[in-house]
């Protein structure tokens, strides 16, 4: 039984329906030991039979026989395996990957061996020094001469350990020392007990062989043994094989992006820029949202919920928006107790029955105060009691007011006092007076002398003046008014239980009628946190659209590589790789873009986000582009789909080109 053997080949390609046939009948054994020379001019079908016998021509008629085995060259997988296992190539143009190194290509065929990464180094360095290149291996194919590059090309041919060699024209653009070299190291190989196929058209070549083979238009005209073919090692165990590691297609992505960087750093920059605005926007809105936070935070305790008590629309009208006045409330500011219904000590105390209620603080207010400082009034928009809604943070001289103590706001009250020596307004006696109504509805002024505990400076909402409850029902008492509160500071045990207790106390009912109506500034800070996320979004999304441009870019580079490697596809899959490897070797080219574009956004982001923070820092004392993990995440995700999508339509037409035309291409 033959090595291989081929039965009735027939091949013709076909113009229109018209066919020009190449091979006609080829019949053929061979066995290993051999060195085949298959001598014929051009254009005789020898390239032809090359293809066939290599497993990368798959349109012929007849069969192709491997230790008796009939290959079936329309099973993609079986011929990747048979070409990876069994077959090496030698090329008259060499096929070596240009932007590999003389040791890398070699090294891309051992990848397909099961031996280790010392072993596949150390076997290629051994080749190398084999064919008479130990000192060339750090150099790129275009530092070496033709006798040189064929020489790489022969060791990347042994470097799987193939039984069989196919040389096509090995020595057409050598001249004659090195067709000489050339000779001998085939000779060397078929000794080795391998079968060598050298196709040439020239006789000095072809008697370099133990067998001639004479074709020409498409047969067989002569089979001329020359010498006895060498013996072979039966026992000799030969390198075992596997497909390629998905991390193989990655390494050698990028040692091609190393290699041509200037022609993808455009591509690289304008992605980074894209990817850099979106960061910047998700950064700012992060900014925003903990400045507006922090603001509001620092005036008012988020785990306060503020509760009056319920009114129907028609009822709320008469003294205005209810849900207003109790954000207000929320907020420090006060709303006229006229026809605002109060608190009995009944419905105070279910609300301290509430779960997750720690203390639950009355309030009285009034609206346009009057403070007189010596001889001079200033105007007081409100007049509240002091609540654990409001934050100590504000008072920025003094202390909160105690018993017949008042704290008053900075800007309305101390700065027109003194604009300089404001602070100076703390332990001075003022007169509060405020006017409402009694239970006759007739108009009471209600006046008292108080002394400034401290002053308060609220940067958001109206400035805050307050006493304690029990100052602001004094006050009232001595005037027969009513001194249950219109409204309620619910502190909550923590920040997590504020919604729940707000929906809650909503819920409760006294008779079967709803009494209270609670509203959180927690509430609040999450709407204007949702209006930041919304205009956040769209201006990301605004910046986002440069992305668009940043994916065509990313797909005319691919395709643009595509055209450009279309030799290298060619040689990697004549050594066994299949299309899945060829579609990995293009996406990890833009994915390795996308990843390079993302890392440089992340650096521009931050080092712009800081020029940007000392900027605005000087006027809101705040750093407003707070650029988060999830915001660097989300831009390598954005960054990797980009890519990932625009290496789909490259990655799939690079698979399924013809290996047999990409090896023809320039």
């Amino acid at each position: 039984m033959s090595y291989l053997e081929l039965k009735d080949i027939h091949k013709a390609y076909y113009l229109g329906k018209e066919a020009f046939p190449v091979l006609n009948g080829i019949n053929l054994t061979f066995e290993r030991g051999e060195f085949v020379a298959i001598l014929g001019e051009s254009g005789g079908g020898k390239s032809t039979l090359m293809n066939i016998i290599g497993g990368l021509d798959r349109q012929f008629q007849g069969q192709v026989l491997l230790q008796g085995t009939a290959l079936d060259h329309h099973q993609e997988k079986q011929m990747d395996q048979y070409r990876r296992e069994t077959v090496g190539y030698i090329y008259q143009s060499y096929n070596l990957i240009n932007h590999l190194s003389v040791l890398d290509n070699v090294l891309i065929s051992l990848d397909m061996t099961k031996l280790n990464r010392s072993e596949r180094e150390q076997r290629a360095k051994q080749l190398l020094t084999q064919v008479g290149l130990a000192d060339q291996i750090k150099k790129y194919p275009n530092q070496l001469s033709g006798g040189q590059k064929q020489r790489v090309a022969i060791a990347r041919a042994l470097a799987s350990d193939p039984q069989i060699i196919i040389a096509d024209e090995p020595t057409g653009a050598l001249d004659s020392e090195n067709t000489t070299e050339v000779l001998k190291i085939l000779d060397q190989i078929a000794a080795e007990g391998r079968l060598v196929i050298c196709v040439t058209h020239s006789q000095d070549v072809a008697n370099a062989g133990t067998r001639i083979v004479r074709l020409a238009d498409g047969k067989i005209t002569d089979d001329e043994r020359v010498k006895p073919a060498y013996p072979v090692d039966e026992n000799r165990q030969q390198i075992a094989a596997r497909k390629l590691p998905w991390y193989v297609p990655l390494n050698t992505a990028f040692k091609h992006l190393r290699y041509t960087w200037t022609w993808n750093l455009i591509i690289i920059i304008g992605t980074a820029i894209g990817l850099f605005a979106v960061m910047l926007f998700n950064g700012l809105g992060n900014g925003l949202k903990g400045y507006i936070n922090q603001e509001i935070n620092d005036m008012v305790n988020p785990r306060v919920v503020t509760v009056s008590r319920y009114q129907k629309s028609s009822q709320s009208q008469r003294g205005g928006s209810q849900e207003g006045n109790q954000q207000a409330a929320a907020m420090g500011a006060s709303v006229a107790t006229t026809n605002q219904p109060t608190f009995s000590t009944a419905q105070l105390s279910k609300l301290k029955k509430v779960a997750h209620v720690q203390t639950v603080q009355p309030i009285l207010s009034a609206s346009n105060a009057t403070i007189t400082v010596g001889n001079k009034d200033y105007t007081a928009s409100s007049l509240t009691t002091w609540t654990a809604s409001n934050r100590k943070s504000i008072i920025k001289a003094g202390h909160v007011a105690g018993k017949n103590e008042i704290v008053v706001d900075k800007s309305s009250v101390a700065k027109k006092w003194s604009s300089k020596n404001w602070k100076q307004l703390v332990g001075k006696k003022v007169t509060v007076a405020f006017q409402t109504t009694n239970k006759s509805g007739k108009s009471v002024t209600v006046k008292r002398q108080l002394t400034v505990a401290g002053i308060t400076d609220s940067t958001t909402g109206s400035g805050v003046n307050a006493v304690t409850y029990a100052t602001m029902k004094d006050m009232r008492s001595a005037k027969n008014l009513s001194t249950q509160p219109t409204s309620v500071a619910v502190k909550v045990d923590s920040r997590e239980h504020n919604d729940a207790v707000t929906k809650q106390i909503n819920k409760l009912k006294i008779d079967g009628k709803r009494v209270y109506r609670a509203t959180s500034i927690a509430s609040m800070l999450d709407t204007v946190n949702t209006y930041v996320n919304l205009a956040t979004t769209i201006l990301a999304a605004i910046a986002g659209i440069s992305l668009l441009v940043s994916a065509l870019m990313i797909i005319v580079t691919m395709f643009m590589s595509v055209s450009a490697r279309k030799k290298e596809i060619g040689i990697l899959r004549a050594l066994g790789e299949s299309r899945r490897d060829i579609r990995r070797l293009f996406t990890s080219e833009s994915l390795i873009i996308g990843v390079i574009s993302a890392l440089l956004a992340t650096g521009i982001a931050y080092g712009i986000g800081a020029a940007l923070n000392k900027v605005l820092y000087q006027i809101a004392s705040y750093n407003m582009i707070e650029i988060q993990v999830s915001n660097i995440i989300s831009t390598f995700i954005i960054a990797l789909v980009i890519a990932l999508l625009a290496a789909i339509l490259p990655a799939w037409r690079a698979a399924r080109l013809n290996p047999i035309d990409t090896l023809a291409a320039d």
